[in-house]
């Protein structure tokens, strides 16, 4: 790790890639943080240069990040990418109501709650994408499990278990639907091959808007804090 001088000063992580024939930036849309891939041989004296070089872009890619936004009643909130009002009520569970998510209970615990009722929604929803998907292709889902995932929406093994970000429920529905796609496609290839995308092109058909809402918007999904765990099995 090499830092940049301010202000503000920027931390930069190399990390070297096997596959890597040139120098690439990737600023975390969820964290900020940088990281500068590298070939294998590469010097490191030369990927600091090309970072000193990318430095406007670096800065500029920051500014664009989303603000962290804190989620407490009063608060607007993305539920299956409609943009509900989180408000104080009766009962004994979260519940969507309308153009409303109505949570009961201390309104201090109130994030905890939401993440926990975001979560089982989440669930609900991936295992029955991806078993769906699975289906077309002869396939079964091993696993499933959510985790609060910074780097990825969504991950496969090669024994077929499933790894998806929770934060997808915020999501439109066919986003979602996209992640589960693709990710259930790895099961046919465990690459990103033309002909992995031809498996992708064959359970969800145009996923190209969806795949370009997630560059564009999935940022904003990852600013919202919670007081949450990091994993649901």
């Amino acid at each position: 790790m090499f830092q940049l001088p301010g202000p503000p000063p920027i931390e930069i992580s190399l990390r070297r890639n096997a596959r890597a024939r040139r120098f690439s930036l990737r600023v975390s849309q969820a964290t900020g943080a940088v990281t500068l891939s590298l070939p294998t041989r590469a010097r490191e004296a030369e990927a600091m240069a090309f970072a000193r070089a990318q430095e406007g872009w670096i800065r500029a890619a920051l500014a664009r990040m989303p603000v962290a936004s804190r989620v407490g009643i009063g608060c607007d909130l993305p539920f299956e990418g409609k943009i509900l009002r989180l408000q104080a009520g009766p009962g004994r569970s979260v519940r969507v109501e309308g153009d409303l998510m109505v949570v009961p209970g201390d309104p201090q615990r109130a994030a905890a709650r939401i993440s926990a009722f975001l979560k089982v929604q989440a669930r609900n929803r991936l295992v029955a994408a991806s078993d769906h998907y699975a289906g077309l292709i002869g396939r079964k889902v091993s696993q499933v499990t959510l985790r609060d995932t910074r780097s990825r929406w969504g991950s496969c093994t090669s024994d077929g278990a499933l790894m998806y970000s929770w934060r997808l429920i915020m999501a439109p529905p066919r986003v979602l639907d996209y992640v589960a796609a693709h990710e259930v496609a790895h099961m046919l290839e465990m690459n990103h091959s033309d002909r992995f995308w031809a498996v992708v092109q064959r359970l969800f058909p145009g996923w190209q808007a969806e795949r370009s809402w997630l560059k564009r918007e999935g940022g904003s999904l990852q600013a919202m804090r919670f007081d949450l765990d990091d994993t649901v099995e």
